[in-house]
């Protein structure tokens, strides 16, 4: 028997993410615009096979093989000639949807590996039987070698993802610690190199220690260096060891973003939209940041517009260290009717940062007043889809520049509904008010978090040139009463400074936002949400987050006393705030369900929100704020990681109380989307059914011209960096 946090269930939800309407209204010049930019985004989507795990690429191209050569419906009348049970066979199903669905084995909200549900004997037995195998017998054997064991394995060190000694990764050759990461982080601060779209890879020779940062790009020599890479692309010496800075990594995925980027481009609506595509193209070519710095200043000035998009290494959520983004796009059509309410939020924001508690020095000299759309995604590729985005992350542009805030419609509408009977760790009078204001209540906290939660705080910074962005001789510490101590230098920025807290601490600044600014009239008002259905939302949003707070003990490693989820390590820690509050405010039983096993009940007295949990809140979130602001590293991890640390002590007994949530858990769902297909000079829509097998369908359909190449490219670029993990 496998462990069940491991698997997934056959029952597991699957939902399509539905864009038609909104795609019907887009005029053909619209529709060939999003088509291109869909076609790079899952193209660069692919790359994240390379950056999950070694056996991530090799698992793409079996699958890809077997349902190229047959259907899941034909397939499956194979597997049922083998005598492989419905339940078996759909369990690989699921598998493999779960599989292209976090672009990669490992979960892509927790970093935890899945396997499939079956016997490795039965599953090989499908393969061997298969039309696939018929046809190329050879290479299908060979493709099973590669990657068999590591897909069932669960070996301690690749249930989850984590660098050496902890788990896997590709973002970092096998061998490489977290002291690694940290000399590594060092140098690429000195040469002011981004580690967004690097990854690391560690040698000895004659026991002098090389690294190589590789950056992504098409080009993978130096005979065509633009002004930015020339300085960069080169060998240093860097505290008693060698960086040698190399580039190409990705490339033949890149060079198809890029392709497509170019035909996008002659579809643009205006100018800026054309100039933020040449500035990606660079990017992507020649591996620079800094062009990509470019196209995002255009994306943030390219205001309103019909079809949105953005495309490239973004969030460092599933890097170890915290500072290696993920590559990412998405594609979408702007809902109006929800658009509208953002907009209004997002004409308050100035007066609405004010309420926050900390002093107007501690906030950006100026609020540039951010796009805040809801769209309806048409294309999201990468490993997950969330509900809302604020971007881009670059500490410099949001000072400068501003930032852009996106809630993704259609997938709020799909991806948190649930049924009363799989309701878990509510008291039965909550139940129904949950079901009921779920919904809106996270439309609120979800525009609160992205706009003023991200949107918010300023970050103290001396430049190269020794000047300050702040009055450091006047501006005062509201949490010590003295001058500001600490600050960032030069190329320093926020993730680099507190690398693997960064992710999870900004999510629960964002967090506490929310919940602290919903609880404004004007706020819920803009909502249009008022009298008791007002209070209602106010309670639901507080109440959903101190239930996300026991749920995400599931996200907790105690063998390594590590979380692998940054949302939900945010989410528990506001529970101990809230739970530390006392008064009665929260309170967590465990309990006896009706089945007889283990259950848990945590409910929220709604008449002491403002009077307790509010000055709770308050007090926590200036904290955070003006740690953040102040560089001040060792003071805030030791605030983040006291509320973060989870124990067995009463009364709550988190870790008791972990094996519960364990055994209660709902899987997140998975989504299927659409495609774009080219006919003639238009272009149609191709929506799939909401099934394991629908989102197989989607992704054999996504590649149908070019499959074998890119599978080809997949099984190169992984075989020439498969020493760096082979024990």
């Amino acid at each position: 028997m496998v462990d069940p946090q491991y698997v997934l269930p056959n029952d597991i939800g699957v939902a399509m993410l539905d864009c038609a309407e909104a795609f019907h209204l887009l005029s053909a010049e619209e529709r060939l615009y999003a088509h291109y930019l869909s076609r790079a985004c899952w193209y660069g989507g692919l790359v994240v096979l390379q950056q999950t795990s070694p056996e991530a690429p090799a698992i793409y191209a079996l699958l890809s093989r077997l349902f190229r050569s047959q259907d899941p419906t034909q397939l499956g009348e194979v597997a049922h000639s083998l005598g492989l049970s419905d339940e078996e066979y759909q369990a690989f199903l699921v598998y493999a949807a779960a599989f292209y669905a976090n672009m990669g084995n490992y979960k892509s909200f927790g970093d935890t590996k899945f396997v499939p549900n079956l016997p490795k004997e039965k599953l090989k037995q499908l393969v061997w039987a298969s039309q696939a195998f018929a046809d190329h017998p050879k290479e299908m054997e060979a493709l099973w070698g590669r990657c068999a064991e590591r897909m069932f394995s669960l070996e301690p060190t690749q249930k989850h993802l984590g660098l050496c000694g902890q788990g896997t990764s590709t973002y970092f050759s096998a061998n490489c610690t977290t002291e690694d990461a940290k000399l590594a982080q060092d140098f690429l601060d000195s040469e002011n190199i981004s580690a967004y779209n690097t990854r690391l890879f560690k040698t000895k020779v004659d026991d002098k220690v090389n690294y190589e940062v590789r950056l992504a790009s098409v080009l993978s020599d130096d005979s065509q260096l633009d002004a930015d890479m020339s300085a960069k692309i080169k060998c240093f010496e860097f505290g008693g060891c060698f960086f040698t800075v190399t580039r190409g990594d990705y490339s033949p995925l890149l060079e198809k973003v890029v392709e497509n980027l170019k035909k996008a481009q002659r579809h643009a609506a205006n100018p800026t939209q054309a100039e933020m595509l040449s500035h990606y193209i660079a990017s992507f070519t020649q591996g620079s940041i800094v062009a990509h710095k470019e196209g995002s200043r255009c994306w943030i000035r390219d205001k309103g517009p019909i079809v949105e998009s953005y495309i490239g290494f973004i969030e460092s959520y599933r890097d170890p260290y915290g500072s290696r983004g993920e590559f990412e796009g998405f594609v979408a059509v702007v809902n109006k009717a929800m658009s509208a309410k953002f907009a209004r939020l997002v004409a308050a924001a100035e007066r609405l940062l004010e309420e926050l508690p900390w002093p107007r020095a501690f906030e950006k000299d100026t609020f540039l007043k951010p796009d805040f759309t809801s769209l309806d995604v048409l294309t999201f590729a990468g490993s997950g889809i969330p509900a809302g985005i604020n971007i881009p992350n670059y500490d410099d542009i949001r000072q400068t520049d501003g930032f852009k805030n996106v809630s993704l419609g259609n997938v709020l509408a799909v991806a948190y509904s649930t049924q009363k009977e799989k309701l878990t760790f509510l008291a039965e009078e909550d139940k129904d008010l949950y079901i009921q204001w779920k919904g809106p209540s996270f439309e609120v906290q979800v525009g609160l978090h992205e706009l003023l939660g991200h949107g918010s705080g300023k970050l103290f910074v001396q430049d190269d040139s020794g000047s300050f962005n702040f009055d450091h001789e006047a501006v005062i510490n509201p949490e010590t009463g003295e001058q500001i101590r600490s600050w960032y230098r030069g190329g320093e920025t926020w993730d680099s400074k507190f690398s693997n807290v960064a992710s999870s601490y900004e999510e629960c600044r964002a967090e506490c936002v929310g919940l602290y600014l919903c609880l404004n009239k004007e706020v819920l008002g803009i909502f249009e949400l008022e009298g008791e259905d007002a209070e209602d939302v106010i309670y639901i949003n507080w109440l959903n987050m101190v239930r996300a707070g026991l749920l995400a003990l599931e996200f907790y490693t105690p063998e390594s006393g590590t979380w692998r989820q940054a949302h939900m390590q945010a989410r528990f820690v506001i529970l101990r705030v809230l739970l530390e509050a006392g008064g009665g405010l929260v309170s967590l039983q465990h309990t006896t369900g009706r089945d007889g096993k283990p259950d848990a009940v945590v409910s929220l007295d709604r008449s002491k929100i403002t009077t307790i949990g509010k000055p709770a809140l308050e007090h926590f979130l200036r904290k955070l704020q003006v740690l953040k602001s102040t560089a001040d590293v060792a003071g805030g991890r030791t605030l983040y990681e006291t509320y973060s640390a989870v124990t067995d002590e009463e009364p709550q007994r988190f870790r008791s109380l972990r094996k519960t949530v364990l055994l209660r858990k709902e899987e997140r769902k998975l989504f299927v989307q659409a495609n774009t297909r080219l006919e003639g000079k238009d272009v149609v829509l191709v929506q799939y059914e909401s099934s394991a097998a629908g989102l197989i369908k989607s992704f054999r359909d996504r590649f149908r011209e070019d499959a074998e190449v890119l599978e080809k490219y997949l099984l190169e670029m992984a075989q020439a960096d498969a020493h760096f993990w082979e024990s």
